[in-house]
């Protein structure tokens, strides 16, 4: 049996409907393309690059500037977006918007990021390879480590801020592990409402989600073993691909 692939966005998907995942990981059945995870894609790619100018140069005029040329990327890698895309300047003056809240949260022109969109990875167990993808990772001169990750949504209802912060606990959890450092400071950067989320991680907090993670994969190979994949109904099904298929809605 091949090594379970975790991440994030995979552990969220088993997480949120185990049925998902199936359509997704071991089906690989196609999605239809989602409109604002586009605009997200899109506002990453600016805020990655917007770091590639010199520290005064990283102004709001500079990333608006960067949207027509990333946009035009975006659409030659995927032609759908013509069609799907039917205002362009709306779409452009909406992704310019997240990127003006970017910047009353931050001022990137006061420090130098270390890694952007950096790949962190570690064998979680010998059946288990856990990986993802860091926007940026921080390290300051005097050593502390800060992991940011942009979030082109709103903020998390009171509540929710642990489910929000384990994405970036398991990027913590690797750096941890494989550098021996315990970073800093987690940030979530929620642009669609301006809010910042922070959290200071601890050891303990560290090795319970590595524990959490182990027992999520133990359910993964038991569900591979015995086929068992249930749905799970909730309101994000409205916004899923499969729900055509799923029998949850289809007996």
């Amino acid at each position: 049996m091949s090594k379970i692939r975790l991440s994030p966005s995979r552990v969220n998907d088993f997480n949120n409907c185990r049925q998902l995942y199936k359509y997704r990981v071991i089906d690989q059945l196609p999605e239809a393309v989602s409109l604002d995870a586009e605009r997200g894609t899109l506002v990453h790619a600016v805020l990655h690059d917007l770091f590639e100018s010199t520290a005064a140069d990283r102004t709001i005029d500079t990333a608006r500037d960067l949207l027509p040329s990333r946009w035009r990327d975006q659409m030659e890698e995927k032609p759908e977006l013509k069609i799907l895309v039917t205002n362009e300047k709306e779409w452009i003056d909406r992704a310019g918007a997240l990127l003006a809240t970017y910047f009353l949260l931050e001022e990137p022109g006061a420090f130098e990021p270390t890694h952007r969109e950096i790949h962190v990875e570690m064998d979680l167990s010998d059946e288990v390879y856990l990986h993802g993808y860091v926007d940026r990772l921080d390290v300051a001169p005097t050593g502390e480590v800060r992991i940011v990750d942009y979030k082109t949504g709103k903020s998390p209802k009171p509540g929710w801020e642990e489910k929000a912060l384990f994405q970036l606990r398991i990027y913590a959890l690797i750096y941890w592990r494989t550098w021996g450092v315990l970073p800093r400071l987690l940030q979530l950067m929620y642009l669609g409402d301006g809010q910042l989320l922070r959290n200071s991680p601890t050891d303990f907090e560290l090795t319970a989600t590595e524990k959490q993670l182990l027992r999520i994969a133990d359910e993964i190979i038991k569900a591979e073993a015995t086929d068992q994949w249930p749905a799970k109904p909730s309101r994000l099904c409205d916004w899923c691909s499969f729900k055509s298929i799923c029998p949850a809605f289809n007996n």
